[in-house]
């Protein structure tokens, strides 16, 4: 059963014809500040297993570093993917629907978290990035 997913608004739409893995939340600065949260939710996609359904035209993309960016909806600002140099890498599991049958496994960025934020004991955690 493939895994869908859109955007708020319902005009970008995709499909994956695979699993989602390495299901991680980040919590730095820029995550909050792009995702509008505390912390970000994204999972692994294998860009061959990924395809756009509509709404690929409404993408716009904002590239930061090293090629890695982050693609929205124009329309209605939903943050959809992180892509590497052009291709989807990552979605971001808000935008998922359904039960893509993938679980957070790990907490990244935790020393910069929000002073507000509270994370649950016993999640894995890592002061940056982890592989």
């Amino acid at each position: 059963m493939p895994i869908t997913g859109e955007c708020f608004c319902g005009e970008v739409k995709y499909q994956v014809d695979g699993k989602l893995r390495d299901g991680k939340s980040c919590h730095c600065s820029r995550c909050r500040k792009a995702f509008s949260a505390q912390a970000s939710a994204s999972a692994r996609v294998e860009p061959s297993e990924f395809k756009w359904l509509a709404g690929e035209s409404v993408l716009t993309s904002y590239i930061v570093d090293g090629g890695y960016g982050l693609q929205f909806c124009k329309s209605c600002g939903s943050t959809v993917c992180t892509i590497f140099n052009g291709e989807v890498f990552q979605l971001t599991l808000g935008c998922v629907n359904g039960n893509p049958d993938i679980e957070i496994g790990k907490h990244i960025y935790v020393d910069s978290k929000a002073s507000w934020e509270v994370i649950p004991e016993g999640v894995v955690q890592f002061a940056e990035e982890a592989e």
